[in-house]
């Protein structure tokens, strides 16, 4: 992944949004929670490459649902965390493991990216003007809220994490893939704005790591 994208990524591992509205049924005790002896292998270094591989992909699983995971279960992803050095080096861990690992990790900077883009009202008022000029792709119709506020973007960020969680990764790649290639326009939609300009080309990025481990053009 790029470094300024990834940069942008901040919080904590298991808390991307505070307050958020969820929705679904939480997960039953330790369902889909990572395996004790896997967590234990994977910070002691015994875990081979293929092991580490399934593994990758077992966390994959489990981060989308981490905000409704029992207190061991979390308290396990956390330790993954803690092990890798924190959550940007967690999803560049992720990042390096093709397949659904790479798009987790890949998705889940994008959403980072719409959750900071949210509190810059300059932004805000670009996707606005965006939306003034055009209808939005026919994937987000269904997605963005009527008003443009500064839930919107975050709004969207919690559609592509629901799908992840739901074990909906083509989908939660389209959603994506839309939503980076439709905001890449905010500049040309705003111009004269630092901000509308920076995001632009955020997305532009970001779409092109999502397309590449999606497997789409």
């Amino acid at each position: 992944m790029h470094a300024k994208p990834l940069g942008r990524i901040a919080g904590e591992l298991l808390h991307r949004r505070p307050g958020g509205r969820r929705s679904g049924d939480p997960v039953g005790p330790d369902a889909f929670g990572l395996d004790a002896e896997k967590v234990g292998g994977f910070t002691a270094g015994t875990l081979d490459g293929p092991a580490e591989a399934r593994f990758a992909e077992e966390v994959a699983l489990v981060l989308p649902l981490s905000w409704s995971l029992t207190p061991r279960a979390e308290e396990r992803l956390s330790e993954v965390g803690r092990h890798l050095g924190g959550r940007r080096q967690l999803l560049e861990w992720l990042d390096r493991h093709p397949g659904l690992p790479r798009l987790t990790a890949r998705l889940f900077a994008l959403m980072d990216n719409l959750d900071h883009f949210s509190e810059r009202p300059p932004v805000i008022e670009a996707v606005s003007a965006l939306r003034d000029r055009g209808a939005p792709p026919a994937e987000l119709r269904d997605v963005l809220p009527p008003e443009t506020t500064e839930e919107t973007l975050a709004d969207v960020a919690q559609r592509i994490e629901e799908l992840l969680g739901r074990q909906e990764a083509p989908e939660a790649a389209r959603v994506a893939l839309a939503t980076a290639g439709w905001l890449r326009g905010a500049g040309d939609a705003a111009p004269g704005s630092p901000e509308a300009a920076e995001m632009s080309e955020v997305m532009s990025r970001l779409r092109t790591d999502i397309a590449e481990a999606a497997d789409v053009p």
